[in-house]
């Protein structure tokens, strides 16, 4: 049963910007955003509590990553600024934040 879908990567110049978003089917208490660089550990990104939107934010993208979330169309947003080439990789929205509950992950590649 598919509870997640991501979408909304692409590729984008350095400095740029990019809104993912992910798609609810099944709804859960929390929404986690992780990322997977290539030669890098699968790294946490934000974690936000769908009723009280209540956020953390790990390390990676601290600063330039906003979550949010519409529960009105049932979407979890991570917005990015200033892109780096090093943001490039697969960015995957979590069910209740478990980092083993992804959807396919949608592809950033950021390139001049």
């Amino acid at each position: 049963q598919v509870q997640l879908v991501e979408s909304g990567g692409g590729v984008v110049q350095p400095g740029g910007s990019l809104r993912l978003t992910c798609d609810l089917f099944v709804i859960p208490l929390e929404i986690g955003w992780f990322r997977q660089v290539p030669g890098k550990q699968r790294e946490a990104i934000s974690c936000i509590n769908l009723d009280t939107g209540i956020l953390r934010y790990d390390e990676a993208l601290k600063f330039r990553g906003k979550t949010s979330r519409d529960m009105a169309k049932d979407k979890v947003y991570l917005e990015i600024d200033n892109l780096r080439p090093e943001d490039t990789g697969v960015y995957y929205c979590a069910s209740d934040c478990n980092p083993n509950r992804t959807g396919q992950g949608t592809q950033v590649t950021v390139s001049s």
